[in-house]
C-alpha cells in the first residue's frame, strides 16, 4: 500500500481536521495507539528537542561535501559541475574535505564547534524512487520492507502511551510533534496514529497568533466554508497552547529573507522558547532533484544547486544564532537528510542523476563537531552507474539520537525499529558526553501489564487477539473507522481472572484500520489493528 493511500484511506473521517482556528490550517491525526496497553508509565524526563530538516529531491552530496584530498578523481568524474578546488570552504578541524563555497553560514557553525558532517550515509540495496526512498528513510525500514510507521512516531508512541486518548493533559499539554507543511509526515506516524500535527505554512501560523482570519471567498459555498472553519476552531485542542507559546516570544534574532526554510525554522525557535514541550519538529525544503542545469556553466559555484545550499546554510546558521539569543540552544539539535544522493559521474545535461549514499549534517551546541567517516571512494574512471558506497547506515544515526539525545536505554531503542532490518545499530560519536546526565528513562514495559493486543499486526486475513480479564463479564467488539460494530468476538462471563485468546477473521473486509474494543468491568481499552494486502 502506498504511504499516501495508507494515510488517506485508514484514518477515521472525524479525525482529519483540514482547517482550524483563525485560518490556521492544520491536519491532526487521531486514533488509538496499539502499544497503549503495555506502556502505561511516565515519559523520559528530558526537555531535549530534535529538528529534522528534509532536503527533498535527492541532494547532490558530492558537491555539498567535497573530497579535496581526492580532487583529481572528483573533477574527472564530473568536470562540467565540479566546484573549483580553490573555492572549496575548509571545515574547522578537518583536513582533506571541504564544503560548497555558498555554505559560509554552516562553515561558521563548524568554526564554533556546533556542526558535524557524517560521510556517506545510506542503507543496503538503495531505492532510487523519490517516494519509496523517502518512505524508507522515514520508516527506518529495509528497502524490501513495507513499514507503515515512522521512526520518530514509534519513539513518541513509546513516550506518550494512549495518545490521543486523554491528550492534551497536565503532564503533556502540547503537541508531541509539529511539522511545518501541508501534510503530517510518515516520520511521525505511530503504529496506528500519527503523533504529530502540521502547520500548513508560515502565513497561517502568523494568522493564528495575530488573530487574523483569511476571509471566506465570495462564492455560493463561502458561508459553508466559514461555518466549517468556525467548527474546527472550536475542536482544535492545541491551538491555544501554540498561540500562547508564540506570543510569549516578542523578539528574535535576524533571519534571511526570501528563504522558506528560514521562515520555518524561525517558527520552531519561537515555539521552543515559548515553552512548548514538543520533542520533534520537522521542516522541509525542496528542489534538489537536479538532473539538469545544476550549475551555471560559466561559474560552477553558482546556479540552482548553489542557491539551494546557500539557503539551507543561511537558514540553519540563523536558527542556531536565534536559539542562542533566546537562551535555549542547549535544548536543541538539528539533523539534515535527503532521500538519496546523486551519482558520482555527472550527466551531459550539466546535472546529476539519482544515486545512493550522501552526507548528513548535525548541528547544535551539544553536537560533537567535526567529521565522522572519510571521503567517499571515487573510481579513477567513474561510469554513469557508479554510486558512493555507504559508510554509515542511516538507522544508526537515528538510534544514536534516541539513545544519546532522548536518553533511552539501548534495549528500548532497538525495540523501536522494525524487525529484521538487517543492520547492526551502532552507537556513533555524534553528541558530546554527559548530555543525558541526570536523566532517568522509564523502565521497559512489563509484558504482564498488557490487557489486549493482537498478532500479527498488520495482518492480511486474520489475527489473534490476546486479552487479560479480571474475571466477570468481558466484551470484545470489532469496530470500523466509522464507529460501526462489525463483530462481537467475546460477550461472556469468566469465572476467574486470566489471559485468553480469540481469533479475528477479517476475510471480506476492506483494507484499513479496525479497532478491538475491550471492556471488563470499569476497564475499557481499544486496540488498533491494520489489515493490509
Amino acid at each position: 500500500m502506498k504511504r499516501r493511500d495508507f494515510l488517506l484511506n485508514t484514518l477515521p473521517a472525524a479525525a482529519l481536521l483540514p482547517e482550524v482556528i483563525n485560518g490556521y490550517s492544520v491536519k491532526a491525526f487521531n486514533a488509538n495507539s496499539p502499544l497503549v496497553q503495555a506502556l502505561m508509565r511516565g515519559t523520559t524526563l528530558t526537555d531535549h528537542v530534535l529538528v529534522i530538516v528534509q532536503l527533498s529531491g535527492g541532494n547532490d552530496g558530492l558537491n555539498m561535501v567535497i573530497p579535496v584530498a581526492d580532487y583529481s578523481r572528483y573533477f574527472n568524474a564530473r568536470s562540467n559541475v565540479a566546484i573549483p578546488e580553490a573555492r572549496v570552504l575548509p571545515i574547522a578541524g578537518v583536513s582533506g574535505t571541504g564544503i560548497h563555497p555558498s555554505m559560509t553560514g554552516l562553515q561558521s557553525l563548524f568554526n564554533e564547534g556546533k556542526a558535524k558532517v557524517i560521510q556517506a550515509v545510506g542503507y543496503p540495496t538503495p531505492n532510487f524512487s523519490h517516494f519509496r526512498a523517502t518512505d524508507i528513510w522515514m520508516s527506518a525500514s529495509n528497502s524490501t520492507q513495507e513499514v507503515y510507521s515512522g521512526w520518530a512516531g514509534r519513539y513518541l508512541n513509546y513516550e506518550y502511551p494512549n495518545f490521543p486518548n486523554g491528550y492534551p493533559n497536565t503532564d503533556m499539554p502540547d503537541p508531541l510533534a509539529i511539522q511545518i507543511g501541508s501534510t503530517t509526515s510518515l516520520t511521525t506516524q505511530g503504529p496506528s496514529v500519527n503523533m504529530g500535527m502540521s502547520i500548513t505554512n508560515p502565513t497561517t501560523f502568523y494568522n493564528l497568533i495575530s488573530g487574523t482570519t483569511d476571509p471566506a471567498p465570495d462564492t455560493p459555498a463561502g458561508k459553508e466554508l466559514k461555518f466549517i472553519r468556525q467548527v474546527n476552531q472550536q475542536t482544535q485542542k492545541y491551538s491555544s497552547v501554540i498561540r500562547a507559546a508564540a506570543n510569549a516570544v516578542t523578539q528574535q534574532a535576524t533571519y534571511p529573507t526570501n528563504n522558506s526554510l528560514a521562515d520555518q525554522l524561525k517558527i520552531v525557535a519561537r515555539l521552543v522558547k515559548g515553552g512548548l514541550r514538543t520533542r520533534v519538529y520537522m521542516v522541509s525544503f525542496g528542489g534538489f532533484d537536479t538532473h539538469s542545469v545544476q550549475v551555471n556553466a560559466a561559474d560552477t559555484t553558482t546556479g540552482a544547486h548553489a542557491t539551494l545550499l546557500q539557503r539551507v546554510s543561511d537558514a540553519i546558521k540563523a536558527f542556531q544564532d536565534d536559539l542562542k539569543f533566546l537562551g535555549v540552544e542547549e535544548r536543541v539539535i538539528g539533523m539534515t537528510y535527503s532521500e538519496f544522493g546523486r551519482r558520482i559521474k555527472s550527466n551531459s545535461s550539466v546535472g546529476t542523476d539519482h544515486g545512493a549514499a550522501a552526507p548528513m549534517f548535525l548541528f547544535g551546541s551539544s553536537v560533537e563537531s567535526g567529521m565522522l567517516g572519510v571521503n567517499p571512494t571515487i573510481p579513477a574512471n567513474a561510469s554513469v552507474n557508479d554510486n558512493i558506497p555507504m559508510q554509515y547506515d542511516f538507522r544508526s544515526i537515528y538510534s544514536t539520537i534516541l539513545e544519546k539525545w532522548f536518553c533511552l536505554d539501548k534495549t528500548i531503542v532497538e525495540s523501536l525499529f522494525p524487525p529484521n532490518i538487517n543492520t547492526q545499530l551502532q552507537t556513533l560519536p555524534l553528541l558530546k558526553a554527559g548530555v543525558c546526565s541526570g536523566v532517568t528513562p522509564p523502565p521497559p514495559p512489563d509484558p504482564t501489564d498488557v490487557i489486549v493486543t493482537n498478532y500479527p499486526n498488520p495482518f492480511t486475513t486474520s489475527t489473534t487477539i490476546k486479552f487479560k480479564t479480571e474475571g466477570g463479564h468481558t466484551l470484545i467488539q470489532i469496530i470500523d473507522t466509522l464507529g460501526r460494530v462489525l463483530k462481537v468476538l467475546v460477550d461472556r462471563d469468566y469465572p476467574t481472572a486470566g489471559i485468553y485468546t480469540v481469533n479475528f477473521e477479517a476475510e471480506g473486509l476492506p483494507f484499513g484500520i479496525y479497532y478491538a474494543r475491550f471492556q471488563n468491568g470499569v476497564t475499557q481499552q481499544v486496540r488498533a489493528m491494520l489489515k493490509v494486502r
